[in-house]
C-alpha cells in the first residue's frame, strides 16, 4: 500500500468513509492550494491581457495542456482540448465532427452498458440525420467483447463509441484490439475514458484511439474541467459548437475566421482556476504512480469481494470484474434504502441505475449499490462497510421505519 497518502487529502476524516469514487474523487491539498493561488495572486483572464499576471495565466494553462499531453502520451499538445467535463467532450465529438461526417445510410455501434453521455448525443443526432444505431450485445457476464462488435460491423459502419471501463459493470474493454480491428475497416473509434483515467495507464498512441474523453474530477482534479483528445487530422475537420471570444481570428458581416487548434474549440472564458489546478492533480498522480494505484485497487477489490462473500444475503453482481467498481444489493431492499442505511454509518456509496438506463435490457438488474474504490481507501474502511452490512437486523429496522 502507498504510505501516508491520507495526509494529502483534507477530506480524509475518520467519520467519513468515501466509496463513491466513480462519481468524483477527493482533491489533494496541492490542487486546493493551486486554486487558491490563482484566486489570490494572479487572477486575470486568459489570452486577453497585455500584462504580467495575464501572461502568467496563459503560461499556467499551457503547462497543464502539456502535462495532459504527456499523461496520455499524445503526440501534440494541440490535440488536447479543454472542455467542462466528459459529457461536454462527447457532445463536442458528436456535434462538432460526426454531425458533418455521418449520412443517413451510415451506422454507429454503441452498447447498452454505456453511460448516458455516450448514448444520448448519438440519439439526438440520429433524429436529424437518420443514421442507424446498432447496440453490440453484451456477453453473459455483461462485458463487451470484440466478437460481439464484429457481428455488428457492416460496410456502412462509420464509428464505434465505447467506454474504456464502464461506470456500472466496471469491465475494462480491450481498446487496442478493438481499435486495430476497426481501423482495418475504416471505422473511427471514440473512447469514453472517464472511469479509466487516473486508475490505469492510458497511452493514446499505443491504443491508437481516434478520440478520447475524460474529466479532471475523476482523477483528483477539480470539477468543471474536461478533456477531449483527438488526432490532429480529425481536429482539422471538426467544427466548433460554441462561438464567441477567443475562438476566432476575425469576423465581419458575413463570415468568420477560426482561431488555431485547439483554441477554436475553447470559446469564452474557461475554468481558469480549474485548468491550472488540474495540472497539480496530474503531478500528484505521477508522484503516486499509476502502477501503484492499479496495484492498490486490485488488492482492495480482492479483499472487499472476499469479505462480501461471507454475507450470504448480499448479492455481488460483478465479482469477476477486475476494476475498482463493485456492484451489490440485498434482495427485497431497494438500493436507495441500502445507500441511506450506509449513510447512517458515515459510508458514502451510489445507488440506483447510475445513468445506464438501458443496461437492464441485457443485465436483468436495475437497482444496485455501487461501491467504487480508489487508492486512498483502506482495508479498515472496507471492514467498517462489511460490519454495517452484516447487521441484517439493523438494516431491516432502518428500512421498515
Amino acid at each position: 500500500m502507498f504510505v501516508n497518502v491520507d495526509k494529502f487529502f483534507p477530506m480524509k476524516k475518520e467519520e467519513l468513509i468515501y466509496f463513491d469514487n466513480a462519481a468524483t474523487t477527493f482533491k489533494p491539498i496541492q490542487v486546493i492550494n493551486k486554486e487558491i493561488e490563482y484566486m489570490s495572486m494572479y487572477t486575470a483572464n486568459s489570452h486577453r491581457g497585455d500584462y504580467n499576471i495575464s501572461f502568467k495565466v496563459d503560461d499556467e494553462i499551457d503547462n497543464t495542456r502539456e502535462l495532459v499531453k504527456s499523461f496520455i502520451n499524445a503526440r501534440h499538445k494541440e490535440e488536447i482540448i479543454f472542455t467542462s467535463n466528459t459529457t461536454d467532450s462527447l457532445n463536442l465529438v458528436v456535434n462538432g465532427y460526426f454531425k458533418n461526417y455521418l449520412c443517413s445510410n451510415d451506422e454507429v455501434i454503441l452498447n447498452k452498458a454505456e453511460h448516458a453521455s455516450n448514448i444520448l448525443p448519438w440519439l439526438m443526432l440520429k433524429k436529424s440525420i437518420g443514421f442507424k444505431i446498432k447496440y453490440a450485445a453484451l456477453d453473459k457476464d455483461n462485458t463487451l467483447s470484440l466478437d460481439s462488435i464484429k457481428k455488428c460491423i457492416t460496410k456502412n459502419t462509420k464509428v464505434i463509441s465505447l467506454a474504456y471501463i464502464t461506470n456500472v459493470i466496471g469491465d475494462k474493454r480491450n481498446i487496442k484490439e478493438i481499435v486495430s480491428y476497426a481501423h482495418k475497416h475504416g471505422i473511427i473509434v471514440v473512447v469514453d475514458a472517464a472511469q479509466a483515467i487516473g486508475h490505469i495507464k492510458i497511452d493514446v498512441r499505443d491504443m491508437d484511439a481516434d478520440m478520447l474523453a475524460f474529466s479532471a474530477h475523476k482523477m483528483c482534479g477539480p470539477t468543471g474541467v474536461g478533456v477531449l483528445y483527438a488526432k490532429k487530422e480529425l481536429l482539422d475537420k471538426m467544427l466548433p459548437v460554441n462561438f464567441g471570444g477567443g475562438m476566432n481570428l476575425n469576423y465581419h458581416e458575413s463570415d468568420i475566421s477560426l482561431a488555431e487548434i485547439p483554441y477554436r474549440f475553447e470559446a469564452g472564458t474557461p475554468n481558469i482556476s480549474g485548468i491550472i489546478s488540474f495540472g497539480e492533480a496530474i503531478k500528484f498522480l505521477n508522484m503516486v504512480g499509476l502502477d501503484n494505484i492499479e496495484r492498490i485497487e486490485k488488492h482492495l477489490r480482492k479483499y472487499l469481494i472476499n469479505e462480501l462473500k461471507k454475507i450470504d444475503y448480499v448479492k455481488v453482481y460483478n465479482e469477476d470484474i477486475l476494476s475498482s467498481i463493485v456492484l451489490i444489493n440485498i434482495d427485497g431492499i431497494t438500493s436507495g434504502d441500502l445507500g441511506l442505511y450506509l449513510n447512517t454509518h458515515g459510508i458514502c456509496v451510489r445507488s440506483g441505475k447510475h445513468c445506464t438506463k438501458m443496461l437492464k435490457d441485457e443485465s436483468g438488474f436495475t437497482d444496485t449499490v455501487r461501491i467504487s474504490l480508489y487508492f486512498y481507501n483502506s482495508y479498515e474502511e472496507i471492514d467498517k462497510l462489511v460490519e454495517a452490512l452484516m447487521d441484517y437486523k439493523a438494516i431491516m429496522e432502518f428500512v421498515n421505519k
